[in-house]
Parts: C-alpha cells; sequence; structure tokens
C-alpha cells in the first residue's frame, strides 16, 4: 500500500490520545529536516489514559506489522504514515492502531 514517509517529526496518538514519539537509530536519511524512521526504530508512547476494569492499562509502544516494501534506509524498510500497526500495552497485550495526525507530504513510497 504507497503512502507517505514516517519520519521523526510525524503527530501521531494511540487511540487513547497518547502522544508515539519515534527515536530514531541512524540519522542518514532527512525528510523536511526530520529523519525518516524505519522499521528497526522503536516507537514510544506517553500520556495513554486507558483504564481497564478501573486500573491504568496503558499504551507503552507500537508494533508495525508491514512497513514499506520498496523503500529501504540502511538496509531496514520505511514505516509509511499508511502502514498497519498496533499499540501494545506493556503486558503486550494489543491496544489498537495508531492515528497518524500529521505528516511530511512530499515523498511517497511503497
Amino acid at each position: 500500500m504507497p503512502g507517505f514517509l514516517y519520519h521523526a517529526g510525524v503527530v501521531a496518538t494511540c487511540p487513547h490520545a497518547g502522544q508515539i514519539s519515534a527515536i530514531p537509530a541512524s540519522p542518514r536519511v532527512k525528510l523536511g529536516g526530520q529523519i525518516a524512521v524505519t522499521s528497526a526504530d522503536t516507537f514510544p508512547i506517553a500520556g495513554c489514559a486507558f483504564n481497564l476494569g478501573g486500573s491504568p492499562h496503558p499504551c507503552v509502544k507500537v508494533q508495525w506489522l508491514a512497513p514499506a516494501a520498496r523503500v529501504r534506509v540502511g538496509g531496514q524498510p520505511v514505516i509509511l504514515q499508511t502502514s498497519p500497526g498496533l499499540t501494545i500495552a506493556a503486558d503486550q497485550a494489543p491496544q489498537g492502531a495508531p492515528i497518524v495526525i500529521s505528516g511530511q507530504v512530499r515523498v511517497r513510497g511503497i
């Protein structure tokens, strides 16, 4: 599925409004001054207020399911803004899909 490449400055949230950050491992490729991110990078989530049965059960990271098929950075497939993923709790329970709010609209990949 084609889409715009995800970079470290993309604004994204978990389904419960927690802020997703991208921590790129390599600053080799930039998109509009922001570092492109790959499937090997870390995507922590801060500020998720999800509760399960009255006790906190926040999203803590994103696990991407299908990165780009044809575009790579440093040998790793890049993440697209349209890439499917799951937000994950500390106990590894899936919590829902990440939501991309805004990002770059110049560089596309497949």
